[in-house]
């Protein structure tokens, strides 16, 4: 039973959203092609992991503390004799371990140490465990789940999982009975209570509401959309299609998620989307998707 879906992490909704609407900087977008690509690793594990059988719960992306140090599990599955806590990785193409480190075997370029992580979240949710007096087994892993990716010389270590060992993993997990009692059920309740909001604005660029594009953008390529014709905007590059009330509710959303402080009226997302559109057309939107908030001199929408 999955207790906790997985969503797209505030970073990396708001830097795809800057990357259609500034310039962002090479090591910007580096960060943005890691995030992009973790979460795909992410998502591809927990289509697996849903078709477990026996009771479990799983709860992914979870971002919890102890000792005042913050920590995050990718996923988290309580089976009746284990914890299983997965920590996944999703590097694509060739690379060496040598001496408890990963380089890419192209450039020989010093990875940051997945295993680092691993160990410091395995203390400190144990830890956290002992906090909540909570006895549990834990059995930490970290699964490399992309196909294309190799680490030559790696090493005998049941922790860590190879792409080429996913599936048996998957499958020894899936075989071991399980039957959940109310520990179990009070673990998996106090590990969601305690699960703290990952909106973390720190790591983005720089950048102003003066100093971004307005308009539509295509959810593909990042061109501007224009109107086609009175239900659907089109992508003046790709050619995507998109229904105009789609478009303009993910434009709000954009909006609000770079600009919290900004209420959304029929005026601010007219002056936001710039796609030539009727303000009825943007107030039949707002009203149907959002929530009618202030008097009717002063109303906005949430």
């Amino acid at each position: 039973m999955n207790l906790k879906e997985r969503t797209e992490s505030v970073a990396l909704r708001c830097l795809g959203s800057l990357n259609a609407r500034m310039e962002l900087s090479e090591s910007e977008k580096f960060y943005l092609s890691n995030l992009e690509a973790g979460f795909e690793g992410e998502v591809a594990f927990d289509k697996l992991s849903a078709k477990l059988k026996e009771e479990r719960y799983i709860l992914n992306d979870m971002l919890l503390e102890a000792n005042r140090s913050d920590f995050q599990i990718d996923s988290i599955i309580i089976s009746e004799g284990i914890i299983d806590a997965i920590d996944v990785k999703y590097f694509k193409g060739d690379y060496v371990w040598k001496d408890g480190e990963i380089y890419t075997r192209q450039t020989g370029y010093k990875c940051k140490n997945p295993f680092e992580q691993l160990n410091r979240s395995n203390y400190l949710f144990n830890q956290y465990l002992r906090e909540n007096k909570l006895n549990f087994l834990v059995r930490f892993t970290l699964v490399f789940n992309h196909p294309e990716f190799t680490l030559y010389n790696a090493p005998e270590d049941d922790s860590i999982i190879l792409s080429t060992q996913v599936n048996r993993f998957m499958a020894e997990m899936d075989s071991r009975p399980s039957k959940l009692h109310d520990g179990h059920k009070k673990l998996a309740n106090i590990l969601l209570t305690s699960n703290k909001d990952g909106s973390n604005y720190s790591k983005l660029p720089a950048y102003t509401y003066e100093g971004i594009k307005k308009g539509i953008f295509c959810e593909k390529c990042l061109s501007k959309m224009n109107t086609f014709n009175k239900h659907f905007l089109i992508c003046s590059n790709c050619g995507r299609q998109e229904k105009i009330e789609n478009a303009i509710v993910r434009s709000a959303n954009e909006l609000k998620l770079l600009f919290p402080e900004i209420k959304l009226t029929v005026q601010t997302i007219n002056e936001w989307c710039r796609a030539g559109l009727s303000s009825r057309t943007y107030l039949r939107a707002l009203q149907k998707y959002f929530r009618v908030m202030g008097n009717s001199k002063n109303t906005y929408y949430e």
